[in-house]
């Protein structure tokens, strides 16, 4: 008889903690890149000026209501999130912690190093890779198996109250995309053009990139 599935979180004084069955090192090694990598991604985006992906237009176009940069909105709005996901009881890890921290200023250095782009070359060169290496950086990240995204918990925590996860998925990306889109965001083609691409390459390297696929029945 097969041995019953280990559930991948553990009570801990009444918090939900991941257990690791690879070691720590291994996964910070492949999820700080991913995240550095995942706000290189959405600066390709910013720096298109076609159009950006949901959650960017909401930042963007608060980030301009507000007068602070996207990064610190990326920032703010991780920590809302977070505190949002804390209340609903969903699994808090690693991960999900600096995802807050790190995705925003990577952001915010992308833009302040990458010189605006005029060529449409240049802009739709930008828009044209960027899927993939967010595609690629979700891979990383969420591979490494540390706990998800505030974004991600959100839907989670949707699903786990009976919404299913594409309904949830697409409820919060409608609604970040529409208040963004009030707000003066960027919205355009290249807003379609991840949503069309983003979710073949999250799958893609994500099967590839997941620590977790590679343990042994054998056990430790």
């Amino acid at each position: 008889m097969a041995d019953p599935v280990e559930a991948p979180w553990r009570p801990v004084a009444g918090f939900r903690v991941l257990r690791l069955r690879q070691p720590l090192g291994r996964r910070l090694a492949q999820l700080l890149p991913g995240l550095v990598l995942f706000g290189v991604a959405l600066a390709l985006g910013v720096e298109g000026m076609l159009g950006v992906n949901p959650w960017t237009v909401f930042h963007g176009g608060a980030a301009d209501k507000l007068g602070l940069s996207i990064g610190t909105l990326v920032i703010l709005t991780g920590l809302v999130l977070l505190a949002l996901s804390w209340l609903l009881h969903e699994p808090i890890g690693l991960g999900t912690l600096l995802n807050v921290v790190v995705i925003g200023p990577a952001m915010d250095l992308t833009l302040w190093i990458i010189p605006d782009l005029e060529s449409i070359g240049w802009r739709l060169a930008a828009l044209g890779v960027a899927p993939a290496l967010l595609g690629l950086a979700s891979g990383l990240y969420i591979g490494a198996g540390l706990g998800p995204g505030p974004r991600d918990g959100l839907m989670t925590a949707l699903e786990r109250r009976g919404l299913p996860v594409w309904a949830a998925r697409t409820a919060i990306e409608v609604s970040a995309l529409t208040l963004g889109w009030f707000m003066g965001g960027d919205v355009g083609v290249g807003t379609l053009w991840f949503a069309l691409t983003v979710g073949w390459w999250v799958q893609r390297f994500l099967a590839r990139l997941r620590i977790d696929s590679d343990r042994s029945d054998k056990g430790d």
